[in-house]
Formats: structure tokens, C-alpha cells, sequence
């Protein structure tokens, strides 16, 4: 199956399973699960949970055991996205090219969809199976200890913090690991834990993650500056105005993107131990180096 028909069905195959998962917009009190809906549903790339679902491949695993665990990712990635967006945050009006969620249902109801992501995010997880290496529980400390106030949100924090500063490269570098390659990494991990791969495959898992996360954010913050609103289906421009540290402010296009394929290497590097079966997720990496949005 090539790389474009491979995202295409494991999306979809995460967005059934969300549908699954959610209550059905009608379902009372309808303006939340309309407003859950309405971001969850909005089009995404579905990166994390496809890299969820790839990671159990990898390791030998089933898509339906690790669905849970896709789905879960999801849905903190995207109480995270509105959060984000929120006039307290980064206070954005344009999310996956289309008005964010606070100018559809309000501040309120935003700030309440997020919250009820995050809470069945660990609903859902908590549906997964048990693995003879990784328990239940297991699984959702992995989850709660990547989204919370040391990595993903602490990275929010440091990021708040930086604004209308200037910061060091490493700064900005624990502020990438914590506020997007933390959650990446987890979703990387989740999938292998979900196969019950063994702790030198996981341990393999983890370094591809933590590169990968990096260099998804230096594109991300090399994007912000070389793409459109349009392309990119959210404000571009935006981390200049807010006199955000991104790596090209600190070091420049040409050097960030030196460093976004140096980490791709590094990643491809991690992925050794499992030979051509990961072959998956090397493509994956390369695709994330090269993309547009």
C-alpha cells in the first residue's frame, strides 16, 4: 500500500472509531458534543494516531488493539488545539481552516470541549486491553504523564512565558520536546505498548519519537513563516506577531531546516533494531520532513 492510500485508510479508520467513542451530537446536553464534534471532526491530519497505529504494526501487533489508544491521543491533541486557540492563549481564529471552536460556540463552551476531550481521552483508553508487559493502567500513565504540567502542558507554560523574549536554543528546544514531542512520542509509545513489545523495542520506539517531535516542530515553525493562511488552514504568521522563539528567529530557514533533516536522521537511526518492519514509519518521517501544512 503506498504512503498516501496507508493515511488515507488509517484515518478513516480512527475517524469510525472516534464516532464510535464520542456521544452522538444529540446526545444531552447537545451543545457540548456538538462542540467536541465540531474540532474533533474538523479535518485533521490524524498524524498521532496513525503513527499509534504504525507503532503497533511495527511490533507485530493488531489495529484493533491499539485503537483505543489512537483515538485517545486524538482526542488530547485536539482539547489542546482549543485550548490553544483561545483568546487567553495564543487567540486564534482560524483552526484546520475553518472559524475555531471559541467563535463557533464561545469562550465558555470551548474551554468546557476541551475539558470533556481530555476527560474521554482517558474513558476511551481506559477500554484498551490489557498487555502481559503493560497493564490498563500502565497505558494511561503513560498518557497522563505526557499531558501534563512537566511535558505538554508545562510546555504551554515555557511558551507563554518566552513571548516577547528572546530565548536560547535550548529553551525553545525544551519547550519543543515538552509541548509537542512529548505527546508524539506517547502516541509512538501507546502503539508499541499495545503489541506488548518488548522494553528494547520500546526504548527504540521512544528515540524515534523524541526526534520525530522535534523535527515535526521545526518544520511546523518553518511553515509558520514560508506558508499561507490558506495552505496551512490556520493563521500564518502568527509566532512572528506574538514575537514567539521559533528555530528560524533563532537560527535562521536554512539552518532549521539543516537541523529538521539531521533530527529525520536521527530518527531513521532509531528505527534500526527492527529492520525493514518499520519501514512504515520511516516513510512516515520523510513525509513529515517534506510536508507543505
Amino acid at each position: 500500500m503506498a504512503l498516501a492510500e496507508y493515511l488515507s485508510d488509517r484515518s478513516r479508520l480512527v475517524d469510525r472509531a472516534l464516532d464510535r467513542f464520542l456521544p452522538r451530537a444529540t446526545t444531552k446536553p447537545a451543545t457540548i458534543h456538538k462542540a467536541m464534534r465540531y474540532s474533533l471532526f474538523a479535518g485533521g491530519k490524524r498524524m498521532r494516531p496513525v503513527l499509534t497505529l504504525a507503532a503497533a504494526e511495527t511490533c507485530g501487533g493488531s489495529l484493533e488493539a491499539a485503537l483505543p489508544a489512537a483515538c485517545a491521543v486524538e482526542c488530547i491533541h485536539t482539547y489542546s488545539l482549543i485550548h490553544d486557540d483561545l483568546p487567553c492563549m495564543d487567540d486564534d481564529d482560524l483552526r484546520r481552516g475553518r472559524p475555531t471552536n471559541h467563535k463557533v460556540f464561545g469562550e465558555g463552551v470551548a474551554v468546557l470541549a476541551g475539558d470533556a476531550l481530555l476527560t474521554i481521552a482517558f474513558e476511551i483508553l481506559a477500554s484498551a486491553a490489557p498487555r502481559s508487559r503493560y497493564s490498563v493502567a500502565a497505558q494511561v500513565k503513560e498518557l497522563a504523564g505526557a499531558s501534563g504540567s512537566q511535558w505538554l502542558i508545562g510546555g504551554q507554560v515555557a511558551d507563554l512565558e518566552g513571548e516577547g523574549r528572546k530565548l536560547t536554543g535550548n529553551e525553545l528546544r525544551y519547550i519543543h520536546r515538552c509541548k509537542t514531542a512529548a505527546l508524539l512520542t506517547a502516541s509512538i509509545r501507546l502503539g508499541g505498548m499495545s503489541a506488548n513489545a518488548t522494553t528494547a523495542k520500546l526504548a527504540a520506539l521512544t528515540d524515534f519519537g523524541q526526534s520525530l517531535g522535534l523535527a515535526f516542530q521545526v518544520i511546523d515553525d518553518i511553515l509558520d513563516v514560508t506558508q499561507t493562511t490558506e495552505k496551512l488552514g490556520k493563521t500564518a504568521g502568527k509566532d512572528v506577531k506574538a514575537i514567539k522563539a521559533t528555530f528560524p528567529a533563532i537560527y535562521g530557514l536554512e539552518k532549521s531546516r539543516a537541523e529538521a533533516r539531521k533530527l529525520t536522521a536521527q530518527a531513521h537511526a532509531s528505527l534500526k533494531p527492527f529492520g525493514r518492519g518499520a519501514n512504515r514509519l520511516r516513510e512516515i518521517a520523510d513525509y513529515l520532513l517534506s510536508r507543505e501544512y
